[in-house]
């Protein structure tokens, strides 16, 4: 039955990502040609985060949303946004384009993401 639960919630997130990283990219996307990339894909995640938090919290995992999920949730997708930089810089070096470099990204990132962010808000002491 967890591994039913599990399958559930990583449809869930799956959804949920979509809306998030459509938001994050369209943001990065409207940015890019004015600003640096690092700044545009930044401005991205940062504001695409807020909605991630909270339509993960209740739709995602069903749990309510708490100071302790947000600072657990902020750690986990601090190393998911270094882990995002790291890779779109070498995305960008490898001479793929402004537009196209961050869908490797995502590629990679979101599933670790996943893991990460499952273990906040299934951890029974957060």
């Amino acid at each position: 039955m967890e591994s039913r639960q599990t399958l559930k919630e990583a449809v869930r997130f799956g959804i949920v990502g979509v809306v998030a990283t459509a938001t994050h990219y369209g943001i990065y996307y409207l940015l890019q040609p004015h600003i640096n990339v690092n700044i545009a894909y930044t401005t991205g995640y940062a504001l695409s985060f807020i909605a991630n938090f909270y339509l993960t919290s209740y739709f995602t995992f069903g749990t309510k949303p708490s100071w302790r999920k947000l600072m657990g949730m902020g750690g986990a997708h601090s190393v998911n946004y270094l882990l995002h930089l790291a890779l779109l810089n070498l995305f960008l070096f490898m001479g793929i384009t402004k537009t196209w470099a961050p869908v490797p990204v995502f590629a990679i990132a979101i599933p670790i993401n996943f893991l990460l962010v499952r273990f906040v808000f299934k951890h029974k002491k957060l």
